[in-house]
């Protein structure tokens, strides 16, 4: 059975790279922004990269929750939403995959696994190598 490689502690901290990528993620986006300004880790690429992308992903899913919100108030008042049952399912759903994408994130952060999302990742990658 293989073993995840050791987690070596970014210079001069307390914290591993993978506990620090890890913490990218607890409040999306203000843990991501202190880690790119923090001086031992904003050096370290891989904690750079869960930076980014739990910057991008928190941006992302306000933006989604934006337009979804508008959508669901604009057709209530035009009348074209006369009951929330689809919509309040897929309001859950939605929520349900987000949390589990968030999940999938903060464990392949702390197994030390530079996981991509689809678009955010690569544009994470990008930023994190610049």
């Amino acid at each position: 059975m293989a073993s995840a490689p050791t987690p070596t502690p970014a210079a001069s901290s307390g914290l591993s790279s993978n506990v620090a990528a890890l913490l990218c993620y607890v409040p999306v986006l203000i843990t991501g922004v202190i880690m790119l300004v923090l001086e031992p880790y904003k050096n370290d690429k891989f904690v750079r990269f869960h930076a980014f992308q739990s910057i991008f992903f928190g941006l992302f899913c306000m933006a989604f929750w934006m337009i979804w919100s508008f959508l669901i108030v604009g057709l209530l008042f035009t009348g074209g939403l006369t009951g929330f049952g689809i919509f309040g399912i897929l309001f859950w759903l939605i929520r349900l995959a987000f949390f589990g994408i968030w999940v999938l994130l903060v464990y392949k952060a702390y197994n030390n696994e530079q996981f991509k999302l689809p678009v955010i990742g690569d544009i994470a990658a990008k930023q994190a190598a610049a």
